[in-house]
């Protein structure tokens, strides 16, 4: 297949041999058009040139012969005398249309081609008008028009002119030979130019595709395409490409993370399972130890089981395949519930929590209840909240207190806010939060005392509960945002935005939702 140069240079050398074509064509008209009117002109002239004679000889025959009160009728005798000096083709004709006199030319015709010219002459109506008669010798043509006499008294009616169109012709021969001998060196003069324009235009495309051909793999996404700020296609293109491959690097870095983070999470699991089932196996264990290394395994394999369905969750979430079912779903009800599972959690670890809801008008709390309405899945709201909730739990220190708390704001919004009192996030690591399988060193593990001195306890999970959670919060029309400061705890603001339903009052809304 031709490439793009040979395309662009053909279809250019094309569409100016086309050119010159029609230029060809439209010289030839309009040079036709400009040779019949002044071949018309120059008729006229002849007719005007025969009357002025005609009168110029009456009026001396009028002055020499004084005693004469009118002229006689001119007769055939005295005009072949008067206009044989005449030159050009013409007749004249009386005013029954009968030929007075021929010119020398006219004389010349055939006899048919003088009747052509005559019968031509007579069907001529306006001075203005012309028609073009051909004639059978030697292939002539003339244009014939026609001028009246305006003289009353003068037995010359009209003068019948003719001009042969050949003299102002361009021949066809003429036009074709020029456009047979130019056409080949223009086509071929504008197929160079062509190739050397297109091929310079074409030069940093080349070079963006041989720069695009040296980026194989995920290895050498780093490197850009040199490119200039200019507005051209080309400069603009670059700029496309280079933010592209921005996007591309950052991908392939979150996928080898991913892969590196979620192999790291399988093998651990798979590591001890195998373990417990080879102690289980061996046959010198006892039946004390087997159960003690199946209950391990079984604890593994629920891990590994809540590992693969996170990883389910997030692949049909970026797939579009995961489905919402919306329901009218009070926040109210559902936040408390989430916070008596969160006091059962805080005594274990030895927390205080505490729960505050302003979900009045605008969050005053001295206006009365309302209930605010959340068009959204029932289950996925309650895991986006028991994942925030149980992430402070994790990572405050026994003595510290988590705060579950929500806010009516303006704009039909509601905030949902936990607050805990833990270790905290740094600055560094606060873009990375919601990143897959990502965890702080200082946050996915610390030390706690034991009787035999400090020991670590992984409190890391998986890394991928905010990010699901993150995913909840998105789906349903939200937005989620982390504030922390490292050893002064971290605040996770949700917002959500709130049905229509969320303004009836409390009174008014209980017989119009249920809740799942």
């Amino acid at each position: 297949m031709a490439s793009t140069r040979a395309r662009l240079t053909f279809s250019y050398a094309l569409v100016l041999l086309g050119t010159l074509v029609a230029f060809v064509i439209a010289i030839w008209v309009a040079r036709q058009s400009a040779a019949k009117q002044q071949l018309g002109d120059e008729a006229f002239r002849v007719a005007d040139n025969v009357l002025s004679t005609i009168e110029i000889w009456r009026a001396t025959q009028a002055a020499a012969d004084s005693d004469s009160t009118s002229t006689a009728p001119l007769r055939p005798p005295v005009l072949a005398e008067v206009l044989d000096p005449l030159p050009g083709y013409f007749m004249v004709l009386d005013k029954q249309g009968k030929l007075l006199y021929s010119s020398a030319l006219m004389r010349l015709l055939s006899s048919d081609d003088q009747t052509a010219v005559l019968t031509s002459a007579l069907q001529l109506t306006d001075e203005r008008g012309g028609f073009i008669v051909s004639v059978r010798n030697d292939s002539l043509r003339l244009l014939t028009v026609a001028r009246r006499n305006q003289i009353a008294d003068l037995a010359v009616a009209r003068v019948v002119a003719a001009m042969p169109t050949n003299i102002a012709d361009v021949p066809g021969q003429l036009l074709l030979g020029t456009l047979v001998v130019f056409a080949p060196v223009v086509f071929i003069v504008s197929m160079i130019v062509a190739y050397l324009t297109v091929g310079s235009a074409f030069r940093p495309v080349d070079q963006l595709i041989n720069e695009v051909e040296a980026i194989t793999d995920g290895r050498s996404l780093h490197r850009r395409l040199a490119a200039d700020s200019s507005n051209d296609e080309v400069s603009r293109l670059g700029l496309t490409v280079n933010a592209m491959l921005a996007r591309l690097e950052n991908s392939f870095a979150a996928l080898r993370r991913f892969t590196a983070d979620a192999s790291h999470e399988l093998k651990t699991p798979l590591t001890v399972l195998r373990a417990d089932v080879e102690r289980a196996m061996h046959p010198r264990t006892d039946r004390a130890e087997r159960m003690v290394a199946l209950e391990e395994a079984l604890q593994e394999t629920a891990r590994m089981s809540d590992l693969v369905d996170s990883l389910l969750t997030l692949a049909r979430a970026d797939e579009g395949r995961f489905d919402i079912h919306r329901t009218p779903v009070d926040l109210e009800p559902l936040i408390r519930e989430v916070y008596e599972t969160a006091v059962i959690l805080g005594e274990d670890a030895g927390l205080t929590l505490s729960l505050g809801l302003s979900l009045g008008p605008l969050g005053d709390e001295s206006s009365s209840p309302q209930r605010v309405i959340v068009m959204g899945d029932r289950a996925r709201l309650r895991q986006l909240l028991l994942n925030l909730v149980t992430n402070a739990i994790k990572y405050t220190p026994s003595g510290g207190r988590v705060e579950l708390s929500a806010v009516r704001k303006p704009d039909d919004e509601v905030a949902i806010t936990v607050r805990d009192t833990g270790l905290g996030i740094s600055a560094a690591d606060l873009p990375h939060v919601f990143d897959r399988f990502w965890r702080a060193d200082r946050v996915r593990s610390r030390r706690v005392a034991t009787g035999e001195g400090m020991s670590v306890i992984d409190r890391g999970g998986f890394g991928l509960g905010l990010s699901i959670s993150q995913w909840i919060v998105q789906a349903h029309g939200g937005s989620i945002s982390v504030q922390s400061r490292l050893g002064r705890g971290t605040v996770f603001t949700v917002l959500l935005p709130v049905s229509a339903a969320g303004s009836e009052n409390t009174e008014a809304a209980h017989g119009d939702f249920t809740n799942s």
